[in-house]
C-alpha cells in the first residue's frame, strides 16, 4: 500500500467517525498529502471530492498537467468549464458534506446555488488531525531538511559583515540555500538588527549593525516538500548587560519547554513551562506571541503551543519552542527548534548552538 493510499484509508475512516460520507479537500498542501500531487492553482479551480464509497475524485484545470494515478479519478476542467457544476454532479445533495477551511466562498456559495444544499460542516480537522502524525519518511525528510537549515545558518553567521544589511544577509541566505540543493525559503527569512529584533515579524531593511545590537535570524528552508524552521540570536562585537540578562532568560525558557516534551503532555503545559520561566524574570508582558506552532508540509500547519490548546502531545508530531522577549527601542531574542514527539520523549532537529555568541571581533 502506497502511502497516499494509507493517509486516504485514514481519512476516510476519520470522516465515518464523525458521520460524514463525502468531504471536498481544497488545501493544496492536503491534496499533496493525500494523493501525491503537487499542485498550485493559483485563482483556478482545484477541488478533492472524498467519498465514504468510491474512489475520490480530483477536479483540476488541464493548465496543471499531472499523471493519472490507479484509484484517482481525475476530472480535467478547462477555463470554460463548468467546475462547480462537475462537482455536483459527483456529490449526493441530501447528505452533509464536508468542506476546506481554505476553499474560497465564491465556490462554495456556487455549490450551493446549484445544489440547494446547505447543509456543510468544516471538515478541515480530519485531514489536519492525519496530518500532525508525521510517519517515519516524513520524519526523516524534517531531520534532514533542518540539517541543511543548520548548514545554511552557519555559513550565514560567519559570513556576516559590518557592511551588510538585512536585507543582504537574506539575499545571501537565498544563494546558500541553493548551493545546499534546498528547494528554497519555506518563508521569508527574518533578519533583525538591534532595536529592529523586538518587532518579532519585523520587515528586512536597510539597516546597518552597531555595536552591542542583537541579530535576530528568523529562517527556514524546504527540502523535498517538507519545511525547517529555526531562530537564532547573536550579537555583534559586544553584549550590552541588559540585552545577556535578556538571552539568558530566553534561552532558558526555551530549554524548560523543550525538557517537558513527551507523550500525554499538554501543549499548553509547553507554553507555560517558557512563559512561566519568562514571567517569574519579570518579562512577561513582553512575551508576546504563542510558544511555537505546528509544522510539516506547510510552515504553519494546524495545531500550535499556546494557552489555549489542550491537546495532548502525541508520538510523531513536530513542532516549534520559540520563545522571545522584545523590549521595544533597545533589544529583541528569540531562540526557536523545532522539536519531534517520540515514542518515550522527544527529539531536537537542530544543533546550531544556543550558547551566547559574539560576533564581529576577536572575541567570536
Amino acid at each position: 500500500m502506497s502511502a497516499a493510499d494509507d493517509r486516504l484509508g485514514r481519512a476516510i475512516n476519520a470522516m465515518k467517525e464523525k458521520g460524514l460520507s463525502q468531504m471536498i479537500v481544497s488545501d493544496p498542501s492536503s491534496i499533496l498529502y493525500l494523493t501525491g500531487k503537487d499542485i498550485h492553482p493559483g485563482e483556478r479551480l482545484l477541488a478533492l471530492l472524498v467519498r465514504g464509497n468510491g474512489s475520490p475524485v480530483l477536479f483540476i484545470n488541464e493548465l496543471f498537467p499531472t499523471a493519472e494515478a490507479k484509484g484517482l479519478e481525475i476530472v480535467w476542467l478547462r477555463d470554460t468549464s463548468d467546475g462547480i457544476g462537475m462537482i455536483a454532479g459527483k456529490i449526493e445533495a441530501d447528505k452533509p458534506l464536508g468542506i476546506d477551511k481554505t476553499w474560497p466562498s465564491g465556490f462554495l456559495i456556487s455549490l450551493m446555488e446549484k445544489t440547494g444544499m446547505s447543509d456543510f460542516v468544516n471538515s478541515s480537522p480530519i485531514v489536519d488531525t492525519i496530518r500532525a502524525i508525521k510517519d517515519e519518511a516524513e520524519a526523516r525528510l524534517m531531520e534532514e531538511a533542518s540539517r541543511l537549515n543548520d548548514t545554511a545558518i552557519e555559513i550565514l553567521v560567519n559570513s556576516i559583515s559590518e557592511h551588510h544589511t538585512e536585507k543582504d544577509l537574506a539575499k545571501l541566505l537565498s544563494d546558500i540555500y541553493e548551493q545546499l540543493g534546498t528547494e528554497g525559503f519555506s518563508f521569508e527569512p527574518i533578519i533583525a538588527f538591534g532595536a529592529n529584533g523586538a518587532n518579532p515579524h519585523h520587515s528586512n531593511s536597510g539597516a546597518r549593525l552597531k555595536a552591542g545590537d542583537s541579530i535576530i535570524i528568523d529562517i527556514g528552508c524546504r527540502k523535498d516538500g517538507y519545511c525547517s524552521d529555526m531562530t537564532r540570536t547573536v550579537f555583534w562585537k559586544e553584549v550590552p548587560e541588559r540585552s545577556g540578562e535578556v538571552y539568558r532568560t530566553v534561552l532558558e525558557a526555551n530549554v524548560r519547554a523543550i525538557e517537558k516534551v513527551r507523550p500525554g503532555v499538554r501543549f499548553c503545559d509547553i507554553d507555560q513551562a517558557a512563559r512561566g520561566y519568562i514571567e517569574e524574570k519579570g518579562f512577561g508582558s513582553y512575551f508576546t506571541h504563542r510558544t511555537g506552532h505546528s509544522i510539516g508540509i506547510d510552515v504553519h500547519e494546524a495545531g500550535d503551543v499556546s494557552s489555549a490548546n489542550t491537546s495532548v502531545l502525541e508520538p510523531g508530531m513536530v513542532f516549534s519552542v520559540e520563545p522571545g522577549i522584545y523590549l521595544q527601542g533597545d533589544v529583541g531574542v528569540r531562540i526557536e527548534d523545532l522539536v519531534l514527539v517520540t515514542e518515550d520523549g522527544h527529539k531536537v532537529l537542530n544543533s546550531y548552538t544556543k550558547e551566547i555568541k559574539v560576533i564581529g571581533n576577536d572575541a567570536e
